[in-house]
């Protein structure tokens, strides 16, 4: 959270098509803050998407109708299925067509999301964008808030919203608020 993951995917999206590659824009359909095939920036960067769900096969998704397209680009990828991240790999290796995943590792209770555990296991390279606490510190924690702004640590792994619901932290912050430390 608030590390401009998104902003980063779509300027990353710009300068493919800025040199007349044809970029394959993906989400998962499960993310519909901005609307189902939209992904939106914090920054206010917009940019129609493909919307994907859960049971959706992403390396046939691409070789019936994206073959032409000569990257692909998923942003918010913590909620692909481990099978689909799978399934982008195939796209990598037997296609030669790059991939680039932009999101979130662990969800509001520090633990990974399946996408992005797949995607930690297999990615030929990983890096990360960092974002800050308002203590200055590294923020590794997306904390959620309820609707008084209290700390959650229990709950649904996904519950979709942004800087009214979520904040990131350090660690050292997030006990603090969680009453651990």
């Amino acid at each position: 959270m608030g590390c401009s993951k998104t902003a980063q995917a779509l300027i990353t999206k710009f300068n493919y098509e800025e040199r007349n590659m044809k970029v394959l824009l993906l989400k998962p359909a499960i993310d519909t803050r901005d609307g189902a095939a939209v992904v939106r920036s914090r920054i206010g960067l917009m940019q129609d998407a493909v919307a994907v769900n859960a049971e959706e096969d992403l390396f046939r998704l691409y070789t019936e109708k994206f073959s032409d397209c000569d990257v692909i680009i998923v942003d918010e990828c913590q909620f692909l299925t481990p099978e689909q991240v799978d399934e982008l790999s195939d796209i990598v290796i037997e296609r030669d067509i790059p991939v680039l995943c932009f999101g979130l590792a662990t969800d509001f209770t520090t633990h990974l999301f399946p996408g992005s555990k797949r995607l930690f296991e297999i990615a030929e390279s990983i890096s990360e964008i960092k974002s800050v606490c308002t203590c200055g510190a590294k923020a590794t924690v997306n904390a959620r808030l309820d609707d008084e702004g209290h700390v959650v640590t229990e709950g649904s792994q996904v519950l979709l919203g942004g800087n009214d619901r979520y904040v990131a932290m350090c660690r050292r912050c997030w006990l603090k608020k969680c009453g651990k430390l």
